[in-house]
């Protein structure tokens, strides 16, 4: 017994050292550049491990002793729909995914088509025909994408709408640079009865700060999203609505989501406070701070997407490059630096912004990164230089 005592200490010292040599790499050594990540302030990270964290609840009332925990899902839904002007918020999804398969779920029936942006155009794998619409027995049909502009062809794309009468037409990407034609095409979805639908994983902070789109105004039935991404909440999803909420509330639990995890509610109660106080002036910042790293790159000579419509207007810069193997060796020579992107190549300036840098330290970036990329330095002559920059921005804003 002594000994597998000792041993489950050892083992729980071992993960605590492993998680801890984790946060000393990441929180303070390396620039975090990927488009799919964000920093929560600590008021957000000190309610995932409260209480919360080891309870239920239920809409049918089931359990006792819930009367705090429903609080906190009303609070969070009546922030959420302070802060999007919408009449409905459901809280619970688990992940921006699946957010994508509650609306899917209950707005299409087997058969049926949607159109969406292509995976090779950045749209978003899990909708893809190879994600969840395979499952369902759901026929994908992709936008027509003009690739110099890096954006819907919109044109095209409301012929092919009439063309095709898509019961769902999904806006949104997991590579996007510019706001969709949402307001020039719901029309005509509508038209031919499609349900609308934006998919702001990735954007759900800058449409929170108002600097991006604003899809239910825009024509969009539903809104959909991750709460972590350039939304500096914890990982979770929403689905947002000005239509009835007869949509969503009753046809997701227990059908799609059951226990939605308190803890996470509790935080994104928090991180919806803070981009209602903060949200806009963090909005403007980090658009500004991606389109001053794209022009740097450009001007060192890396190569990036959406040149034509001036790079970008979202939390992304991406690289322009065709082979993916090689994207994927510079990534990793990237990260040998302490400079992390995703094989993309995105660039995510979200992070950095929420930490305090700003136009000038941009610059900075996009030096060390050219100088990896176009210069082909060693990564231990650029390694320090990251380090020293990181260690001069250690503490959260706008929160």
């Amino acid at each position: 017994m002594t000994k597998f005592r000792s041993r489950k200490t050892a083992s729980a010292a071992s993960s605590v050292k492993i998680v801890k040599a984790h946060e000393k790499w990441r929180l303070h050594e390396c620039l975090n550049l990927l488009a799919s990540e964000n920093r929560s302030s600590n008021a957000v990270r000190g309610m995932l491990s409260s209480d919360l964290s080891n309870r239920y609840t239920s809409p049918d009332q089931f359990y006792m002793g819930t009367r705090y925990i429903d609080e906190v899902q009303t609070r969070a839904e009546e922030l959420a729909k302070d802060l999007f002007r919408c009449d409905y918020a459901d809280v619970t999804p688990l992940s921006g995914h699946v957010a994508d398969v509650i609306v899917l779920s209950l707005l299409a029936c087997r058969g049926d088509k949607i159109m969406a942006v292509a995976k090779e155009h950045g749209g978003y794998p899990g909708i893809s025909p190879e994600g969840y619409p395979k499952i369902y027995g759901l026929h994908v049909t992709e936008f027509p994408f003009d690739s110099e502009k890096f954006n819907i062809d919109m044109a095209a794309a409301a012929a092919a709408i009439e063309r095709v009468s898509p019961k769902i037409v999904v806006f949104g990407a997991s590579f996007i640079l510019f706001p969709h034609p949402l307001k020039e095409l719901s029309e005509t979805c509508h038209r031919i009865g499609a349900h609308v639908v934006y998919d702001g994983s990735h954007v759900l902070g800058l449409i929170a700060g108002g600097q991006f789109q604003d899809p239910l105004r825009e024509g969009a039935d539903l809104l959909i999203g991750s709460t972590h991404k350039s939304f500096p909440g914890p990982q979770g999803g929403v689905v947002l609505t000005t239509k009835s909420k007869d949509m969503v509330r009753d046809k997701v639990n227990p059908a799609i989501v059951d226990n939605a995890h308190w803890n996470r509610i509790a935080a994104l109660c928090i991180a919806l406070e803070e981009m209602k106080q903060f949200g806009t002036r963090y909005a403007k910042q980090v658009i500004s701070n991606s389109q001053t790293l794209a022009k740097a790159l450009d001007e060192s000579g890396v190569k990036l997407l959406g040149k034509a419509s001036g790079f970008t207007k979202s939390h992304q810069v991406i690289v322009n490059e065709d082979d993916p193997q090689k994207a994927a060796r510079m990534a990793r020579r990237l990260e040998e630096t302490n400079i992390l992107v995703d094989v993309g190549i995105r660039i995510g300036t979200s992070e950095e912004t929420r930490l305090g840098m700003k136009e000038p330290e941009m610059h900075r970036i996009a030096e060390l990164i050219s100088r990896v990329w176009v210069s082909n330095e060693h990564p231990s002559k650029v390694r320090n230089e990251v380090r020293k920059l990181r260690r001069e921005f250690l503490t959260l804003k706008f929160c």
